[in-house]
């Protein structure tokens, strides 16, 4: 009785292994399977689909159909394809990054092909332009411009107001008008005419968008003098930041002998112009400009010569009653290795050098006459001996 019982335990307890180990072989041989198709690379848990006891978990290929397979749980299928989507977004977006950040050498965007057609580039043109800024406009030209100043007579109209009152306004010393309708007074100094109109239009609260017009009147706060050899000498008055000087020159009727003008302008050169040459005759005024129309002076038609210890020889200027003093110190004075001795030689009626020396310490100390020299004189300043 005993025997009876025990074998059909025996027989259950065989069966129970054999599944085990059935179990855990097929479970092994999914396990080799998913790790052979497994692309190189990829974690083989994540290539190999799902494992159920007693079936077959083999993930379909691409080009079979998943519903002709084994019956298989669908979410490890959707894993897998989450994780090979991620990454290959993950790649996708990483070159993306280094095409936008890939600069080159000239500083412009190197443009990389976009590696997954069905993303779009739009990004990419968004970043590729946001460092561009759209081209400003041109610098208006100073000659083309105007900013109005002080005492002058702005004309201020604003369309559709049936008031009476005076549209001239004038800036007053503060730089500021005051015009009734903005309210408190308005700092106008160095703006344009474009520029107070729009500070005004925002001032301006009793009327929805009003279209506000300036002008300027009378011109007052840019000026220039004229001076010298012109009929109409005197202050006269700009219309622009900078004016050619043909054109204050025609106002103030240049008197036909006048070679030149010379413009002086505040920390600046003197402006020198030969009115001879219409090329050099356009150069542009601007307000606060001294000019004076004077006569070019004539050029020496004489000379004297110096050289030796001298620190500026060479042919020089010469004017009558020059002394030798006096051409010395026009040459820049003598050198440090100069002696006391200076000769002079001039040519004689019969076409002979005729030298005599002169001791230039005894000259400036009085014991000796500075003589006067002659045009064409030779002075030569000697060493120390």
């Amino acid at each position: 009785m005993k025997n009876l019982i025990i074998a059909p335990i025996v027989l259950i307890a065989t069966f129970a292994v054999t599944t085990s180990g059935q179990v855990k072989s097929e479970v092994a041989e999914n396990d080799q399977r998913g790790s052979q198709s497994a692309t190189p690379g990829q974690d083989p848990a994540n290539a190999t689909g799902a494992r159920v006891s007693g079936q077959d978990t083999k993930v379909p290929a691409p080009s079979e159909d998943p519903g002709s397979g084994p019956n298989v749980q669908s979410h490890p299928k959707s894993d897998f394809n989450n994780h090979a989507g991620t990454a290959q977004l993950r790649r996708v977006s990483a070159v993306t990054e280094k095409s936008l950040s890939n600069e080159t050498t000239d500083g412009t965007k190197a443009v990389t092909p976009n590696p997954n057609p069905r993303i779009s580039t739009s990004a990419t043109a968004r970043s590729s332009n946001s460092g561009t800024n759209s081209s400003s406009p041109a610098a208006t030209s100073a000659s083309q411009l105007y900013r109005v100043g002080i005492y002058d007579v702005l004309d201020i109209r604003l369309a559709g107001n049936p008031s009476a009152n005076s549209t001239l306004f004038t800036v007053l010393v503060s730089g500021l008008i005051e015009y009734p309708l903005a309210g408190n007074p308005i700092p106008v100094a160095g703006l344009t005419t474009a520029e107070i109109a729009d500070i005004i239009r925002q001032r301006i609260r009793i009327f929805e968008k009003p279209a506000i017009t300036v002008n300027v009147r009378d011109y007052a706060s840019h000026t220039v003098t004229v001076t010298g050899f012109v009929t109409a000498p005197g202050t006269k008055i700009l219309h622009r930041e900078a004016v050619p000087l043909y054109a204050i020159l025609s106002e103030a009727l240049v008197l036909p002998e006048a070679t030149r003008a010379t413009i002086k302008r505040e920390g600046r050169a003197p402006i020198v112009v030969d009115l001879k040459d219409s090329n050099l005759s356009s150069p542009l005024v601007v307000p606060g400009d001294a000019i004076r129309v004077s006569l070019m002076p004539p050029g020496p038609t004489e000379f004297f010569f110096i050289g030796g210890k001298i620190n500026s020889p060479g042919q020089k200027p010469y004017h009558a009653g020059l002394t030798l003093t006096q051409a010395i110190l026009a040459s820049e004075g003598v050198s440090t290795s100069a002696g006391s001795r200076v000769r002079v030689s001039r040519q004689g009626s019969d076409g002979l050098l005729i030298t005599e020396e002169y001791n230039i310490r005894k000259i400036q100390s009085g014991k000796m006459p500075d003589p006067v020299l002659q045009k064409g004189d030779r002075i030569e300043v000697t060493a120390v001996n």
